[in-house]
């Protein structure tokens, strides 16, 4: 009998050759999957029925209160790999086909405002760090997401020579969806790099990618990003996370009068689509669209 987990290794093999998945994606994929055989306890294809489908996500509703959101992206990852199967002759029909996915929350995206971001900058700069080193890397980590609206593990994979101050441009090498793109680097974030790279010479100047650790040259760890954003959020009374930052980015920029075009290229978006999602949290925007009402 066909084990799910013994064809999905095959799927993962295919979408990595033939449709150049990521390893981020690919792993989540195996974490999806092995989530849905543990819960189930189903582990040939053959028993999957629409039923295990169905069952194993208003558990994850009902039990793991998962978003809609959360639904739709796991539905969406069985039945491709399931749609695989069926290609493959390993399964006649696709289990998942006529499970409906539930309608997304139409939320406006949290942010912070003008104020909270200059806030939490302030306290970047004032913290007290260990070590001499930290605070120019932790304003310039800060800067970096404020002022280009970077992915947290974008920020992690840029080398030193990505980031280019002579010509002011920020170059993001295969992001999310292996994209490349530039974000131009404005006079403000200029110096807050400028004056990290003058200390991280000092402390650690072998390393290829920009921001680094005291003690080694390897690439920064995951959880210094999010330690370091509890500590400022706890200190300034703001609650920050990484993508948060981008929100308040996307926002700023947005009714700060950039158009939504560049705003979506600025964020790596390949539908202007998603993009707009920000439009519903841009009030001053309104504000001055509501103005015009020829009843005033």
């Amino acid at each position: 009998m066909n084990t799910i987990l013994q064809r999905h290794q095959e799927f993962c093999q295919y979408q990595i050759v033939f449709k150049n998945n990521t390893p981020r994606t690919i792993k989540w994929f195996k974490e999806v999957i092995n989530y849905f055989v543990k819960h189930t306890e189903v582990y040939h294809i053959e028993d999957v029925t629409q039923n295990v489908i169905k069952q194993w996500l208003i558990h994850g509703k009902c039990e793991k209160n998962w978003s809609a959101k959360t639904i739709r992206t796991r539905l969406g990852n069985v039945r491709l790999f399931f749609k695989w199967c069926v290609a493959r002759g390993y399964l006649e029909k696709n289990p998942a086909d006529d499970i409906p996915a539930p309608k997304l929350e139409s939320k406006i995206p949290k942010h912070l405002t003008k104020e909270q971001s200059t806030l939490i900058l302030d306290w970047a700069k004032c913290y007290p760090y260990h070590h001499y080193y930290e605070k120019p890397r932790a304003v310039a980590i800060l800067a970096v997401f404020l002022f280009t609206g970077i992915r947290l593990q974008e920020l992690l994979n840029l080398k030193i020579n990505d980031v280019n101050i002579k010509e002011n441009v920020l170059f993001v090498q295969a992001g999310k969806g292996k994209k490349d793109r530039m974000i131009p680097i404005n006079a403000q974030l200029k110096r807050y790099l400028e004056k990290y790279l003058a200390i991280r010479s000092k402390i650690n100047n072998k390393s290829v990618y920009f921001f680094v650790s005291l003690i080694c040259t390897a690439q920064m760890s995951a959880e210094v990003i999010p330690r370091l954003l509890r500590k400022i959020g706890k200190k300034s009374g703001v609650h920050i996370h990484a993508h948060l930052l981008r929100h308040t980015f996307a926002v700023l920029m947005l009714e700060a009068g950039c158009n939504l075009f560049s705003v979506s290229r600025l964020l790596g978006h390949s539908d202007i689509k998603t993009t707009t999602i920000y439009l519903s949290a841009t009030v001053h925007h309104l504000q001055d669209q509501v103005s015009k009402h020829p009843l005033q």
